[in-house]
């Protein structure tokens, strides 16, 4: 039976949405000999990660660790723990993403204003001014990166007004963490999430967290229990809080040394080398796309550099080519999602799939393929 064989897996140049392709060292750690979750060595690796996170998000909040969870487990985590029943919350949304923390707040029993921008657009500062105007929200939660159209949203100005209502300033950061300009304390980001497979290129099911101390209080004047007890801060706080930490869960500890490698390999780059780096290779990518008659969808100064979300010409069979870089050339791209679903690929430019080789193999590809 197949399954009686050994694993092995087709080797795949990873440039869709996520997960992007990890560097030989962060797979190696992930063959580092297991230690016990609360050994003393492993509480060693934690604090570790947890300043890295720190040092990553440009933040000096306490309570920043990692959710044994992917990133939308930090989305929950954020959402859960802010929100109680009734509470107010201000919502926005141009893609996908913006409408599952909208579906989340729900859940939560939060009475939900939605502000919405076309898919491909980023959200108007004003329509976040006006809404502010009819409610007082607990939080105000947007997108930083949505990977569903491509669009890099700017932050602080909403910030600012959200901060002005007396509201928290919630940003997913799932896409943008470690690719793109991200300053969670300068920014006035109250809480923050992100995941570990796209620009930070370590496996997936991980996500990094941060909560501002305006955000604890909110969490210690709750009058209602979270109402997911795995996510509950008031729990997972204490796994993180150093030697005396109190046991929650299991981490998923080869996981974890694949993050701190991962993490180590980022900071040996350095931030801004890393941010120009995603920006050189989007470049690079445009102009080669350009002169083969392609489009993007997003604006050029609301583009992201790490997630570009191309128009398919007429013509052009969207299934057929992206199962020919997969199955002729090991390529992997996205399609597109909901109402873009057939008409978009979503190319990946994150982390260590961000280099001028994975653009000229992709434009290489596609010239065969398509002319």
């Amino acid at each position: 039976m197949a399954y009686s064989n050994q694993l092995k897996t087709s080797k795949r140049i990873l440039m869709g949405p996520g997960p992007s392709d990890a560097h030989h060292r962060v797979l190696n750690a992930m063959a580092t000999p297991l230690i016990g979750h609360l050994d003393p060595e492993f509480v060693v690796i934690m604090d570790e990660i947890k300043q890295m996170v720190k040092e990553t998000f440009i933040t000096e909040n306490e309570l920043t660790f990692v959710v044994s969870a992917p990133g939308s487990a930090g989305m929950e985590t954020c959402l859960v723990n802010l929100l109680e029943p009734g509470d107010e919350a201000v919502i926005c949304q141009h893609g996908v993403f913006g409408g599952r923390m909208k579906d989340i707040a729900e859940r939560c029993g939060a009475k939900v204003t939605h502000v919405e921008a076309p898919w491909g657009e980023p959200i108007n500062p004003d329509d976040v001014r006006k809404a502010l105007e009819t409610v007082k929200p607990k939080i105000v939660a947007i997108v930083h990166a949505e990977t569903s159209t491509g669009v890099l949203q700017p932050l602080e100005e909403i910030s600012q007004m959200t901060h002005d209502a007396g509201a928290l300033f919630v940003v997913d950061a799932v896409t943008s963490y470690c690719g793109t300009t991200l300053k969670v304390d300068e920014w006035g980001i109250d809480a923050i999430y992100s995941g570990t497979q796209k620009c930070l290129s370590a496996p997936p099911g991980l996500s990094p967290v941060s909560f501002s101390d305006r955000a604890v209080e909110a969490l210690l004047n709750r009058k209602t229990k979270v109402q997911s007890w795995f996510l509950d801060l008031s729990l997972v706080r204490n796994y993180w809080a150093g030697a005396k930490r109190a046991y929650h869960h299991t981490a998923p500890i080869s996981a974890m040394y694949a993050l701190r490698e991962a993490y180590r390999i980022v900071l040996e780059e350095g931030l801004e080398n890393r941010w120009q780096r995603h920006q050189r290779n989007h470049e690079l990518l445009k102009t080669g796309l350009e002169a083969m008659g392609f489009e993007f969808l997003v604006d050029q100064q609301y583009r992201l550099p790490m997630l570009n979300a191309v128009v398919i010409p007429h013509g052009v069979d969207d299934a057929n080519v992206r199962s020919r870089l997969l199955n002729d050339y090991n390529i992997e791209i996205g399609g597109g999602l909901g109402k873009f679903a057939g008409k978009l690929w979503r190319i990946g430019l994150m982390g260590e799939s961000s280099t001028p080789n994975h653009v000229h193999i992709l434009l290489s590809a596609l010239k065969e393929i398509i002319n």
